[in-house]
């Protein structure tokens, strides 16, 4: 799919890949940021759409293949409809979804650690097979290669606990820090 080359929003063109997937049985839709040519048509916008556009829709896409997302639920992330540049769509959806976090590690279902930010399909199956024999502690979870600087807010273990960090109302800003401005020296 190209993106940009018309006002199509992101939701949109997630719900079109889910139905390529769904009725076509397709394998990988593939994303392409549009790129102006000169003396094209006037129809077709001037201006290049910003490639971590493309970026953010393909983490989308994997959101839908592989970890049980819908269209719609990622579409509660977004911002008129088009996916957040600041910070990619999965801890998007949690920051929205708070009331649902912290998860108990130990605990939660195999769908449910997959929505924490920072776990990936292979740390989630590892917590699984592990917990089965053991308790898992924060260190096992440093150990498998979960990203602990973007799950600590989302989940609970034996001697870990977010505290304040799950209802802290800059929780947004300490994933998606300021810009700045950069020299040119």
């Amino acid at each position: 799919m190209i993106i940009g080359a018309d006002g199509t929003d992101d939701v949109t063109i997630l719900k079109s890949s889910t139905r390529l997937y769904a009725g076509y049985k397709l394998r990988r839709v593939y994303y392409s940021a549009f790129s102006p040519i000169p003396d094209a048509s006037s129809v077709l916008p001037l201006v290049q759409p910003p490639l971590l556009r493309e970026h953010r829709l393909y983490q989308a896409d994997w959101l839908l293949r592989f970890y049980g997302f819908s269209a719609e639920e990622i579409a509660t992330g977004t911002n008129a409809g088009h996916l957040d540049l600041e910070i990619d769509p999965k801890l998007a959806w949690a920051l929205q979804h708070r009331g649902l976090f912290p998860v108990e590690v130990n605990r939660a279902g195999r769908d449910m650690l997959l929505r924490v930010p920072g776990f990936g399909t292979r740390t989630v199956d590892r917590i699984v097979t592990e917990r089965r024999t053991r308790s898992m502690r924060y260190e096992d979870l440093v150990r498998m290669g979960a990203l602990m600087k973007k799950a600590r807010p989302f989940i609970t273990l034996p001697g870990w606990s977010p505290g304040g960090l799950t209802d802290s109302a800059d929780l947004r800003a300490r994933f998606a820090p300021p810009p700045e401005q950069l020299s040119l020296l």
